[in-house]
């Protein structure tokens, strides 16, 4: 009898040692799989960290679309990445494009990151209006404005084009597919009751094919935007007489009150060897930007072309001041940008 107590307690002690066992295992269990619930989060809080370290890197390089070779965008493009190279230390290339509109088509489509465009063409793009009618781009925002770009009528002396509207039956460069200049071309020659299509012979050339056209006399004239001097207007003077047509002051107020993008602006004698001021309209460059780039990024890079315009020998470069920065711009500026500009105390007029 007392063997069979044995027994009986040895088996009930085995038994109460097992369920403990059993009971320490589902612990261990459920102390494991909290452990990595929490190892799950934490390790997700650090992927969103490194997200959004990333969406605050610097690149490596960056590319800034100009234009046209023979214009005012180029050379001065090729000036600004040289300065955003030396003070960011991120390589920038300036590369030659067809200019405002092919330059957002390709800041759209990220393959670049920034560019210079007219402000007219950009606040057009955003509002889905103009050359962008029902296609609204979304991801293009503000950097600066830079400076004037001056609405030049381009013809010869001996030509007997005096005004505008003597431009009818004429062969005539109205600028380079998705150019700023061609939009330019085609408001102007409107509030003159002309048009591209049935009134004139448009050629659709760039700077340079435009001038060397009127040289070889291929055309007759040729709508140029561009800061004055414009390089391509320079190298016609060396072989014949350039004229500038004005625009008339009653087709400038039309001009503006249809388009307030457009400022009445003057070509000054001596320019390109005139002898007496020309009045006609501007528009103004700007940079745009990709909203990829970061905060910090596009920060410095402003801070690059406005605080080193002194190292710039093109002469549109003394035009590109932080207190005019913010000048008709039309769209919303980058994060970046913003933040420079109001540390410098600048604001919108």
């Amino acid at each position: 009898m007392k063997l069979n107590k044995f027994w009986l307690l040895t088996a009930m002690l085995v038994f109460m040692l097992v369920l403990a066992a059993c009971g320490n295992g589902d612990d261990a269990a459920e102390d494991g799989a909290e452990s990595e619930g929490e190892g799950t989060e934490e390790s997700g809080g650090e992927g969103s960290g490194d997200s959004a370290e990333g969406e605050g890197e610097t690149p490596d390089f960056l590319t800034l679309l100009t234009g046209g070779t023979s214009g005012t965008y180029y050379p001065l493009g090729g000036e600004m990445a040289s300065n955003i190279t030396d003070e960011t230390g991120i390589q920038t290339d300036a590369l030659s494009s067809n200019a405002s509109a092919d330059n957002i088509v390709d800041l759209q489509a990220g393959e670049a990151d920034l560019a210079m465009v007219q402000t007219d063409t950009v606040a057009q793009a955003v509002e889905g209006s103009g050359a962008f009618e029902g296609e609204a781009v979304e991801n293009v925002l503000a950097l600066g404005s830079l400076y004037p770009e001056t609405v030049q009528i381009v013809t010869t002396a001996d030509s007997g084009i005096e005004s505008v509207e003597d431009l009818e039956g004429r062969s005539v460069s109205v600028g380079a597919p998705g150019s700023g200049t061609f939009y330019n071309a085609e408001q102007i020659l409107e509030v003159h009751s002309l048009s591209i299509e049935d009134d004139i012979e448009a050629q659709n050339l760039d700077f340079g094919e435009s001038t060397g056209g009127i040289q070889d006399g291929n055309i007759d004239a040729a709508i140029i935007t561009g800061g004055t001097p414009t390089g391509a207007v320079e190298e016609l003077t060396a072989t014949v007489d350039v004229k500038i047509l004005p625009v008339e002051q009653d087709k400038i107020d039309e001009l503006v009150e249809q388009y307030p993008f457009y400022a009445e602006d003057t070509v000054e004698s001596g320019t390109y060897g005139i002898e007496e001021d020309v009045t006609t309209v501007a528009v103004l460059a700007m940079i745009a930007v990709s909203d990829s780039l970061s905060e910090d990024a596009v920060y410095d890079i402003t801070a690059a072309i406005y605080e080193n315009t002194e190292s710039m020998a093109h002469a549109r470069a003394e035009d590109i001041t932080i207190d005019s920065a913010l000048d008709g711009i039309g769209i919303d500026m980058h994060p970046g940008a913003q933040r420079y500009f109001d540390e410098q105390g600048v604001s919108a007029e």
